[in-house]
């Protein structure tokens, strides 16, 4: 009797959840082509196969390849060296923690319009600075060169307080005594750090690292925003590529094997990370 209670739970998470799992594994063995008005044809792996043969998805893969490594690897280095700093007994801490914390809880939109602005050619801050130093103007956004690092910059800029709170709370929770006795024993900061700090921060910094891979795979917003995957495809994200394919050309069934590419992929990450974490716990 007691199960009719949480059974309206179950229904509505069946409903949300796991139909629309179950039916867009379905659609992603079938070609629908739905601005031609075709009904779903069974293909079966034809859409895979196809998805590995074409070089966007390989280059949009690469895309967001770079955002992870150079992307999350400078927000994890910055964050953890404002952590560092944070954790240390300075004036206006508390304003300083609050003024690093801004950029994350400011909205996508607003922060893609913002670097938007920043980056203009003519009138933006960036350029007026550089040519302040007697060096020519960019075109961020529009240069094969710089579009996809100038959506990284963005990136970073957003979400490395992220790095920097989990970081920061990591070490806090790390007992006092521990540095105290160190220092006693002669052990200079780098090697209570190195030796001390790193090795008991390890979880924390992997957890971080792996809740912002797993974020940073599905990079959107400030492709939109910025460069809408341009100039051609030199900053185009899997994301981005997938939402083209879906609701641009309506081509669902190679959107929703996209999708599935995607979600396969997201769980090998998070095994590795998660595989690693074990090991450090053992």
């Amino acid at each position: 009797m007691s199960f009719l209670f949480i059974l309206p739970c179950v229904v509505i998470l069946l409903v949300i959840s796991v139909f629309p799992l179950i039916y867009s594994l379905w659609l992603s063995f079938n070609s629908w082509e739905l601005a031609m008005g075709f009904p779903p044809e069974f293909i079966g792996l034809a859409n895979y196969i196809r998805l590995f043969q074409e070089a966007r998805f390989w280059n949009a893969m690469l895309n967001i390849g770079k955002v992870l490594l150079f992307g999350v690897g400078s927000q994890f280095l910055i964050g953890l060296a404002l952590a560092i700093l944070l954790d240390r007994a300075i004036r206006g801490k508390t304003l300083l923690t609050t003024l690093f914390l801004l950029p994350m809880v400011i909205a996508p939109v607003v922060v893609g319009c913002t670097w938007r602005q920043i980056y203009h050619y003519q009138y933006g801050p960036l350029n007026y600075i550089l040519q302040k130093m007697s060096f020519a103007p960019i075109t961020w956004l529009s240069n094969p060169r710089f579009s996809l690092p100038s959506i990284i910059i963005s990136d970073t800029w957003e979400w490395t307080p992220f790095m920097m709170v989990v970081i920061l709370a990591g070490l806090q929770s790390i007992p006092d005594q521990l540095r105290e006795a160190a220092a006693i024993d002669g052990a200079s900061s780098w090697k209570i750090f190195t030796n001390i700090l790193f090795p008991l921060l390890k979880p924390v910094m992997i957890v971080a690292i792996l809740i912002r891979v797993m974020d940073a795979f599905k990079l959107f917003d400030l492709v939109v925003l910025l460069t809408q995957g341009g100039p051609g495809e030199s900053s185009e994200t899997i994301t981005y590529y997938n939402y083209l394919v879906g609701f641009k050309h309506f081509s669902l069934g190679y959107a929703a094997a996209l999708s599935y590419v995607q979600l396969v992929v997201i769980i090998v990450i998070a095994n590795f990370f998660l595989r690693f974490l074990k090991e450090k716990e053992v």
